[in-house]
């Protein structure tokens, strides 16, 4: 599909009225993970198109251009609203959680798979390990206090199983700098990849540090607070990929084109009617949104909207969510004991000793027994005599497969490769 070739309408007929913008929410005990997944992701896609035109708002001076981005921007904060009320009154903070790192894992392997660039799916294999040990850690965190098995909320779509230890995810800021990409010779595979995960991921970080205070004791609230900085990581390291280079309306375009491309490929794949016919409503609200952002271009660069996206507009492959278990274990396998070192990756024994990936451990990490996302495996154990795992098959790395013991130095001190 060609979204420049459709027929738009008016974007001012895109504004909704209260009864439309309240949605019937999903029913947690029967909702499709997959569905919960997509709401999740557009969420955070709508949640960084406010962002990011706020932003245009206080970077430009004509008002008249502010005007008209002002209008989609109103377009784009109800459309978050219409979505993210979708949740419904009874899931907690934390089971909305689950649903959070199932994104980020089937969302993150999708991209990799389809990740043209090999840097950037080498970022993408990277950081995935450190969001599918993220699901464990708050599954552990779910069934010690609240008796859920996180198994019941991702119907067995995604392992839950230690990945590359939170413990070892904390990494110095120079270290999570990457190199950005040439959107004017990228693929567009690329161009969306890039986008569609830095918005994720910088939805995640905003609801751990707005929401993770919320939560009812001091543990929970530690574990949230760990993850958010790691989510502060990510979004360095995914929104360092993005073109700097990039003017605000060739920006804008390529936001308009990734919520087309998503809407498109949601209303194509989900498999409630009611959420579905959202997924069709906002994809022709984003249309009339793509065009008005072309004639922007026009009008005030000069550009033509193909010089912004290749391929003559068309749709790539559409992203459907699937399982991904078997990637994710050789991601897993393979690449354990890597680390980020300045704009590339280091084995962990590789690292200088003097490195800041070490002064940094050492500053943040340096008392073991107050690290929360350690504290959480290691309560579950004392409590229920071993964690909590949901495996279709036993963990590729051998030194994450005792049950009785969390494993603290794998990929984080210098010792013997991992065993798999």
């Amino acid at each position: 599909m060609n979204p420049f070739e459709q027929t738009p309408m008016k974007v001012e007929d895109g504004i909704m009225d209260w009864n439309t913008m309240y949605p019937k929410p999903y029913d947690k005990n029967t909702v499709d993970p997959y569905t919960r997944l997509r709401v999740i992701l557009m969420n955070g896609i709508e949640v960084e198109a406010a962002i990011f035109k706020h932003q245009f708002n206080r970077n430009v001076d004509d008002n008249n251009l502010r005007r008209e981005v002002a209008l989609t921007r109103r377009v784009e904060q109800q459309q978050q609203k219409h979505i993210n009320w979708l949740k419904p009154l009874n899931e907690s903070v934390l089971e909305t959680t689950i649903g959070y790192e199932h994104v980020a894992v089937d969302l993150t392997a999708w991209l990799a798979q389809h990740e043209p660039d090999p840097y950037v799916k080498q970022a993408l294999d990277f950081a995935l390990l450190e969001d599918f040990d993220h699901l464990y850690r708050y599954a552990n965190l779910l069934d010690f206090d609240m008796g859920i098995p996180a198994h019941q909320i991702v119907q067995s779509y995604v392992d839950i199983t230690p990945g590359r230890p939170t413990i070892a995810e904390h990494r110095h800021p120079y270290d999570s700098i990457r190199y950005s990409i040439d959107a004017k010779k990228a693929d567009i595979r690329t161009l969306l990849n890039t986008l569609i995960i830095t918005a994720g991921e910088q939805q995640t970080m905003n609801f751990y540090m707005n929401l993770g205070n919320y939560y009812g004791y001091d543990l929970g609230r530690q574990l949230y607070m760990e993850i958010a900085m790691i989510e502060e990581q990510h979004v360095t390291h995914y929104g360092s990929l993005l073109d700097p280079r990039c003017t605000w309306l060739e920006n804008l375009l390529l936001h308009e084109y990734v919520e087309c491309y998503l809407y498109y490929s949601f209303y194509k794949d989900e498999v409630c009617p009611n959420i579905r016919s959202i997924w069709e409503m906002h994809l022709m609200q984003e249309i009339s949104h793509l065009h008005k952002v072309a004639e922007l271009l026009k009008t005030y660069e000069g550009k033509e909207w193909q010089e912004v996206i290749p391929n003559g507009g068309e749709f790539p492959e559409l992203l459907f969510f699937h399982d991904t278990r078997d990637y994710v274990r050789q991601v897993l396998g393979s690449q354990i004991t890597l680390t980020a070192y300045r704009e590339n990756y280091k084995q962990v024994d590789e690292l200088p000793s003097d490195s800041e990936f070490f002064r940094y451990q050492m500053q943040v990490n340096r008392d073991v027994s107050s690290v929360a996302s350690h504290n959480v495996i290691q309560l579950h154990i004392n409590k229920l005599g071993q964690d909590y795992r949901a495996e279709s098959k036993e963990n590729p790395v051998a030194q994450l497969r005792d049950r009785h013991c969390d494993n603290t130095e794998i990929a984080r001190c210098v010792r013997q490769p991992a065993q798999v």
